[in-house]
């Protein structure tokens, strides 16, 4: 296309052949009737069905549609990641391939967009998925919202309306696709959530797994870290550092003072574990004040007086 459009929506597909061809159908129709320059942007994530060959049919039926081939199975984030290099567009919207997002919606995210917000998510108000990724998710948004500190209730909910400026702020790998309001939050863009409507899959079953949670569940940690203490690991080291201190001196006064009485000491596992949390709190204390003297060194700005 010779223009940017206004906008793209991308769909991150992994072995969705038999709901593929009826979503990119609705969604062409739903975005033809709201925007003059609009395409869709596929990004096959290593499918080993039939969506290659569904593709290449819907492309020689919708100029506007353009798909990405990974060679393998790289996760949602890696395809994410794939899509926002390969986009230039006003808007980018972010929707399933399996049909459960509802493109008629996209007007509720375009008016809570225009009063000031830079990225909507849609959030699911009644959900058509199992009983037991209902409560998964249900624990996985209230932890997210809590350590992130970002209002939220469906932070992973993949319909989500954004400005094309916050894509390039969006580093995603892993299973950081779930954070992105975090993230977008984080770099200075303010999101929301709106409520649309939920459907069952058209075919086909879930990606999701168990492993899933536990991998999203570190992933929050280390957005946690990113967000909060990247410019200030000290904050974070020396706090554990000081801690570990704050034991291993409480434990070796307790030592000392049975020592003192008469007491024996030599084979208490006590004065073992002081020592070592005394040790270790130095060690932290020293890789937290070296981590900031590496981010100090970093940021300086190039002497200028030459």
């Amino acid at each position: 296309m010779s223009q940017c459009p206004q906008v793209c929506a991308i769909l991150p597909a992994y072995n969705e052949g038999e709901c593929i061809g009826g979503v990119v159908t609705e969604l062409a129709a739903a975005l033809d009737s709201r925007f003059d320059r609009w395409e869709i942007l596929v990004v096959d994530d290593g499918s080993t069905d039939d969506t290659p060959s569904v593709l290449d049919e819907l492309g020689a039926q919708f100029p506007q549609l353009r798909s990405i081939r990974l060679r393998r199975n790289y996760g949602k984030s890696e395809a994410l990641r794939s899509a926002f290099e390969a986009v230039d567009a006003e808007l980018i919207a972010l929707l399933d391939a399996d049909g459960q997002d509802d493109p008629g919606e996209l007007d509720r995210l375009l008016t809570k967009l225009d009063e000031g917000y830079d990225l909507v998510t849609g959030r699911r108000s009644i959900r058509h998925d199992r009983f037991v990724k209902r409560v998964t998710s249900r624990l996985y948004n209230w932890t997210t919202a809590k350590i992130s500190g970002v209002e939220g209730r469906d932070f992973n909910s993949g319909f989500k309306l954004m400005r094309g400026e916050v894509a390039d702020h969006l580093d995603l790998y892993g299973e950081m696709h779930r954070y992105i309001p975090p993230l977008a939050a984080f770099a200075g863009y303010r999101t929301a959530e709106v409520d649309v409507n939920h459907r069952d899959r058209l075919a086909g079953k879930s990606k999701f797994g168990r492993s899933r949670f536990w991998r999203g569940f570190f992933d929050l940690i280390t957005v946690k870290f990113l967000t909060t203490y990247n410019a200030r690991p000290f904050h974070l080291i020396g706090a554990a550092g000081l801690l570990c201190g704050v034991v291993g001196f409480g434990l070796l006064t307790w030592m000392g003072i049975i020592r003192a009485t008469g007491g024996a000491i030599g084979t208490r596992p006590a004065l073992l574990a002081g020592v070592l949390l005394v040790v270790v709190s130095v060690q932290l204390v020293m890789f937290g004040l070296l981590a900031e003297l590496m981010i100090y060194e970093s940021r300086r700005r190039p002497d200028r007086s030459r």
